[in-house]
């Protein structure tokens, strides 16, 4: 019932509208043949669409690379109301997001979540600061300190060749971007439907070039500053996936009040002495504060209860309040000479990622038990019951629990790369080769509390603000504090959860490449090979039996790299691209994990597995595009990943030193998996047109995908293979825009479409518990009116439709979560010298 017909139309529609729109627009562009037109040809970055200039600059800087990527620039991501990397990411071909409270947080690329491609700032690794993940939240980068973004899809020999799906590449501003004084800010006001909240966001950039020495305007300073600090909220209602059959077991209703604060800051400076030398220092700070309270009611049903049916329920008032902070800061320092016909670069970069939660309630529970208590609804499954479920006083505090924790993760890197230019049978070439070193380090602490034994209804009061059904009371932070206030926290911590995450991983890498480029007039040959050799190593800790000690693991391996990748142009208007790489990702840090837990009593064990292979992949991927006039382009990519070593969780229980086992969790190397699938993008400016039909913008892309991995495992002590889809990935990806401007006013409806994908694997044996989470169509507006040639009016709408967000398991009207937003309206005054 969630995947509406409404919708379901919408996805037929779409698929139709955009092939016969690529075919109608291939067979027009075949007339136009405007070679001053011809800028750029490479995969559009459709979002940029509603400014024709920023288009054609984007286009400019795709066509000069080598490899399948897009571009997008400062100026087009301010075209649609996203506020962060991961937003303005989600529009281009082959790229969705994982949302999280309705905003986009973590980027997949081609169906391969965030842990399997790679994010750098200005050429440096960006750590994640998240304890688990080698994914970076892009959440935390507001896109107002981002000059350009690019998802290079093929890697070159001379690139990191730690991602499978792609690598994003994000630089900061440089004083030679602009000629002269630059400067632009924007003071911006938005109003959040859900939770009838205001809140403000202010961005601005500076930079000028200044004369040093005898040289004229040879030394540059640009500097960014970006400030957002949002109220809003959502409310929900999950069961996790408990259902046994068609009947509930249990069932909990959150309400969320969230206030997520942004603060970046870049400062950049480069000094070119000569036209053939420079030097540049690039920095970034960016720090992310979120701040969550979360009311939930509980409900955990005697017996399992079909819909309508009632009975004896357990209802627990739980309340969670933490601020968490992550930050994010990054420095590189760099340099490059040209002499003669050898070109010489060197950086050494350095960047760290936290993430604090400091003493926070990581929950609160207020318990009571009652009769005649049920629920309607299987895909929203809000409880009802008599007046006695929404009476403070038939509760009673049960347990406090607090949790504090420290995340860190370290990178630092040298290397250098140097090009030979020279002939080769009178063809243009160059052989360019390179070494790096990086050295990497992860660590976690956490620090658990838990208090019981209380007697009081105490600090219940109230009722919250609910929208999905009647909620009852809710919980007092101040309240939980005042119980804890006179307690020795010394007293009440609890070692086992203190203990088993906390971990210090190692990892270092060596690598060295060589590249050659070779152009035959209008084919251009790159063909290279990288070797890379990891050493990586991690201690933790063992819990056995209320027994604590170390653990120690090594993992060292290498890989050898070949690539050939070809780009030749078919015409002054067309460009085809083709590539053969190989690319290589290292587990998780929750997968490499070294802490161990061990219950013989029960016989349990829980445990990550350091001892994994990296991901190995073999990419192929083929791609033609045309240009066919201004801020007009028609493009076709096909891509094919061979993956080995995919790694996946499982209960080895039964086998080897787990025989005796019940439950032993742990992640496992899978055998194979492939992905592939095609890209299609369109976009079209119709200057052509008479007016005012010549304002109208048109932008459409689709990725279709498909994928296949085996698992394998042992349950009850027999052996089960099964196929499944990669995880993240969705078989149709798309967005379509559709807008309209003129020199004074300008508008844009876009929609962002993903339909269904595997989030979470069950037991090897259980594939009906999967966990599915469903299609989604997000529906935007944007709007602008020119005051004056530097200053101008916005007025954007973020989901104008409410999309929620849910997830099922196995069969769409079993809820695992259900959870809306409402739209978010904004309104912001621009400015700027050019």
């Amino acid at each position: 019932m969630h995947q509406t017909k409404a919708t379901q139309q919408f996805k037929l529609k779409y698929t139709v509208l955009t092939l016969s729109l690529m075919m109608t627009s291939l067979s027009y562009a075949q007339t136009q043949s405007s070679a001053d037109d011809a800028v750029a040809l490479a995969p559009i970055y459709v979002q940029s669409v509603g400014d024709t200039t920023n288009i054609d600059e984007a286009l400019k800087e795709q066509k000069a690379t080598d490899q399948i990527s897009s571009v997008v620039h400062a100026d087009a991501i301010g075209q649609l109301p996203d506020d962060n990397a991961a937003e303005a990411l989600q529009r281009i071909p082959g790229v969705s997001t994982e949302r999280d409270q309705g905003e986009g947080r973590f980027v997949t690329v081609r169906g391969l979540g965030a842990d399997l491609n790679s994010v750098s700032i200005n050429g440096t690794l960006v750590p994640a600061p998240e304890s688990d993940r080698r994914g970076v939240a892009l959440d935390v980068l507001p896109s107002g300190l981002i000059q350009s973004l690019s998802v290079v899809k093929t890697l070159t020999p001379d690139m990191d060749a730690n991602a499978l799906g792609g690598s994003v590449q994000i630089q900061s501003m440089s004083a030679f971007d602009h000629e002269g004084l630059f400067y632009t800010g924007n003071v911006e006001g938005s109003y959040d439907d859900k939770r009838e909240k205001y809140s403000p966001k202010l961005s601005g950039a500076i930079s000028n070039r200044f004369s040093i020495g005898d040289g004229e305007d040879n030394f540059g300073v640009a500097a960014a500053v970006s400030y957002q600090k949002r109220k809003f909220g959502s409310d929900n209602v999950e069961t996790g996936g408990s259902w046994d059959g068609d009947a509930l077991e249990e069932t909990s209703m959150r309400q969320y009040d969230i206030t997520r604060e942004r603060l970046g800051v870049g400062l950049n400076m480069d000094y070119r002495p000569t036209e053939n030398s420079q030097y540049y220092l690039r920095t970034l700070f960016s720090r992310f504060k979120d701040n969550e309270v979360r009311n939930a009611v509980k409900t955990e049903f005697s017996d399992a209860l079909l819909p309508s049916e009632t009975g004896a329920a357990e209802i627990t008032r739980a309340l969670k309040a933490r601020e968490e902070t992550q930050e994010i800061q990054s420095y590189v320092l760099g340099t490059k000479h040209e002499f003669d016909v050898w070109t010489i670069e060197g950086q050494v970069g350095y960047s760290e990622a936290s993430e604090k939660n400091p003493k926070g309630i990581a929950a609160a529970n207020y318990v009571g038990e009652f009769d005649n208590v049920g629920y309607n609804s299987r895909s929203k499954p809000v409880i009802f019951g008599g007046s006695d479920i929404y009476d403070a006083s038939q509760y009673t505090l049960d347990k406090i629990e607090q949790e504090s924790s420290l995340a860190k993760d370290k990178e630092k890197n040298i290397k250098f790369d140097l090009t030979r230019h020279f002939s080769l049978a009178n063809y243009p070439a160059e052989l360019k080769f390179g070494a790096k070193l990086s050295q990497r380090e992860k660590t976690n602490n956490t620090d658990v509390w838990v208090y019981k034994d209380f007697d009081s209804s105490n600090g219940l009061s109230g009722t919250g603000h609910y929208d999905l059904a009647k909620f009852g009371p809710v919980i007092s932070t101040g309240a939980v504090y005042n119980y804890l206030s006179g307690l020795n926290a010394d007293d009440y911590l609890d070692m086992e959860e203190s203990t088993i995450n906390d971990f210090k991983t190692n990892e270092d890498i060596r690598s060295a490449y060589f590249m050659q480029t070779i152009d035959f007039d209008k084919l251009r040959l790159i063909a290279g090979l990288r070797y890379e050799d990891t050493h990586f190593k991690t201690q933790g800790y063992e819990f056995k039996d209320e027994q604590i000690s170390t653990t120690k693991f090594k993992n060292n391996y290498d890989h050898w790299l070949p690539g050939v990748l070809v780009r030749y142009e078919l015409s002054d208007d067309a460009v085809l691209r083709a590539g053969w790489t190989n690319t290589v990702v290292r587990p998780t840090f929750a997968q490499s994990s070294p802490g161990i837990y061990i219950d013989t009593s029960d016989l349990e064990a829980e445990f990550g597995n350091p001892n994994l292979k990296p991901l190995e992949a073999q990419n192929f991927d083929f791609g033609v595009e045309r240009y066919f006039g201004r801020a007009s382009v028609i493009s076709f990519n096909a891509f094919y990943k061979d993956i080995k070593n995919f790694i996946y969780n499982t209960d080895i229980a039964g086998t080897g030193e787990w025989a005796d086992y019940s439950e032993a969790i742990t992640y496992k190397n899978g055998e194979k998996a492939k992905l592939y699938g095609v890209e299609l993008a369109y976009s079209q400016k119709f200057d052509q047109l008479p007016a005012p039909w010549n304002g109208l913008l048109i932008g459409l892309n689709t990725t279709f995908s498909r994928s296949e991995a085996n698992i394998s495992g042992t349950k009850d002590g027999v052996y089960s293979q099964r196929k499944i889809n990669l995880p993240n990935q969705s078989k149709l990806v798309g967005n379509a825009l559709l807008g309209w401007e003129n020199e004074k006013f300008g508008f844009k409806v876009s929609a962002n479409y993903k339909s269904s994908y595997l989030y979470e694997l069950s037991a090897i044996d259980t594939p009906e518990k999967d966990i599915y989470s469903d299609e989604q169509l997000f529906v935007d507006f944007s709007s602008h009116f020119n005051i004056r040639p530097n200053l101008q009016l916005r007025f954007d709408v973020q989901n104008i439709t409410n999309e929620h967000y849910y997830t099922y398991m196995g069969r769409q009207q079993l809820n695992a979560q259900y959870e809306e937003y409402g739209p978010t309206f904004k309104l912001s005054l621009n400015f700027h010298n050019f």
